[in-house]
C-alpha cells in the first residue's frame, strides 16, 4: 500500500513559494526517532533541490512542535556502527539547515525540547505560541546537548542562560525566551499558524535573490561558530557512550530506581 502524507512523521507542501513542513507525530507530541529524522533531513534535501521554493516555515501537528528524541530510543540503533560514526552522520545531514538556499521560519508551540529545540535554534526565526515551553534536558538522560544548537543560544543570550537550561533542565516560556532574543514574536496559540504563514507570506514577496544574498551574510557571520561546537559536540557524545556512568544511567532507567554515577 502506497504511503500517503497523513501516514509520513515528516509532510513537505509547498504553497505559493512557500514550504510547509510540519512534524506529524502528534500523539507523541511530535517526539523525533531515526525514522522521523530521515524524513526531516531528506525534505530539507528537497528543498535544496527546488527553484520555486522562496522560504520553508517548519511547525508541528497537534499540541507540540516537539517534545525531543523519542528517549525510548535514546542509544538504541539497529545499525552495526560505531557511536562517533551514528553521531557524525547526524551531524552531517544538519549542516542542511547552514546551508538552506532559503530562510527557515519555525512556528513553536506546547513542547519544545532538546535536539529539537536545538534544531530550530538553526533555523533563521523563530514565532512562539504563548504554551511554549523549552528545554534543553539533555544530561538529565546522561548525554550532553549535540545539535549545534548551544552555539546558536550562546549567540543570542551568553554564556549563563545555557549553563541555567542545559545544568538544571528547566523550562524556558515563551516571554522568557523573547526577553533573550531567542523568538522574535511571541502570538496567542490560536493565531501562530496564520501569523507564521503571514511572515512566510511577506518573505516569500521580496526579491528572492536578495533574500538569498542577505542569507549567505547572515549565515557567514553566525554559522562558523555552530559548526565548531558540533565537532566537540561529536567526541563528547563518543566518549559519554562509553562511560559507566552512561551505561548506569540506562540500567537505572530500566528497573526503575535512582542511578549511582562514580563520575567515570
Amino acid at each position: 500500500m502506497a504511503e500517503t502524507q497523513a501516514d509520513k512523521l515528516m509532510t513537505l507542501e509547498v504553497e505559493d513559494g512557500i514550504a510547509i513542513l510540519t512534524n506529524n507525530r502528534p500523539d507523541k507530541h511530535n517526539a523525533a526517532n531515526d525514522e522521523m529524522d530521515r524524513q526531516l533531513f531528506d525534505a530539507l534535501e528537497e528543498v535544496h533541490g527546488r527553484t520555486d521554493i522562496r522560504v520553508v516555515l517548519w511547525r508541528g501537528e497537534g499540541k507540540s512542535f516537539s517534545s525531543g528524541r523519542d528517549t525510548s530510543e535514546i542509544g538504541v540503533r539497529s545499525e552495526d556502527i560505531t557511536n562517533f560514526e551514528f553521531v557524525e552522520r547526524g551531524h552531517r545531514r544538519t549542516q542542511l539547515f547552514f546551508t538552506s538556499p532559503v530562510p527557515i521560519v519555525v512556528a513553536l508551540k506546547g513542547w519544545v525540547i532538546g535536539g529539537s529545540f536545538e534544531r530550530s535554534l538553526l533555523a533563521d526565526m523563530r514565532i512562539a505560541g504563548e504554551s511554549t515551553k523549552m528545554m534543553l534536558p539533555e544530561i538529565k538522560h546522561g548525554v550532553i546537548p549535540d545539535s549545534g544548537g548551544t552555539a546558536r543560544l550562546f549567540q543570542m543570550a551568553g554564556h549563563g542562560l545555557i549553563a541555567d537550561l542545559a545544568l538544571t533542565g528547566r523550562a524556558m516560556d515563551a516571554e522568557e525566551a523573547l526577553r533573550h532574543g531567542v523568538v522574535s514574536r511571541v502570538v496567542p496559540d490560536a493565531d501562530l499558524d496564520e501569523a507564521t504563514m503571514a511572515l512566510c507570506r511577506e518573505i516569500a514577496a521580496n526579491p528572492p535573490f536578495a533574500v538569498k544574498m542577505f542569507r549567505r551574510t547572515l549565515s557567514r557571520i553566525a554559522n562558523p561558530l555552530a559548526q565548531r561546537t558540533m565537532q566537540e559536540e561529536s567526541m563528547g557524545m563518543t566518549a559519554i557512550y562509553e562511560t559507566e556512568d552512561y551505561a548506569e544511567m540506562k540500567s537505572a532507567r530500566a528497573e526503575g530506581r535512582d542511578p549511582q554515577y562514580k563520575g567515570r
